[in-house]
């Protein structure tokens, strides 16, 4: 056990003895820990912090961000001005996406696209 390790046991087991961690949140629960067995030993705690912190690979910000989108278009009637806007950021995001190599088929449900081709074919 490293200096900084057996540092960190002693306050620990000081902020126990003291009661510090009896009222916290979710105490006596089990920790839900996210799957992270693809991802090697050296780098987990890295991306732990990572993902905390909020940060996405810019694939998958993209990702959510054309989600956003969708969700905002089916709020908005066709006829502001904004749609068409918003529309475009959306087809450009999904050709990011495409360059990206990653699927776009979380943007074109089976019912959704339904919908998309009935209204195009109304115009």
């Amino acid at each position: 056990m490293s200096l900084l390790d057996q540092l960190a046991e002693q306050h620990i087991l000081a902020a126990l003895r003291e009661g510090e961690l009896d009222d916290l949140p979710g105490a006596g629960q089990p920790l839900l820990l996210d799957d992270d067995s693809h991802v090697p030993k050296e780098l987990r705690a890295g991306y732990r912090l990572l993902k905390n912190s909020g940060y996405l690979p810019p694939e998958l910000e993209m990702r959510r961000e054309a989600i956003e989108l969708e969700q905002l278009l089916h709020g908005i009637d066709p006829q502001d001005e904004s749609y068409e806007l918003h529309t475009n950021r959306l087809h450009l995001l999904e050709l990011r996406l495409r360059q990206a190599g990653m699927s776009t088929d979380f943007l074109h449900g089976g019912y959704g696209l339904k919908i998309k081709q009935h209204l195009s074919e109304d115009k």
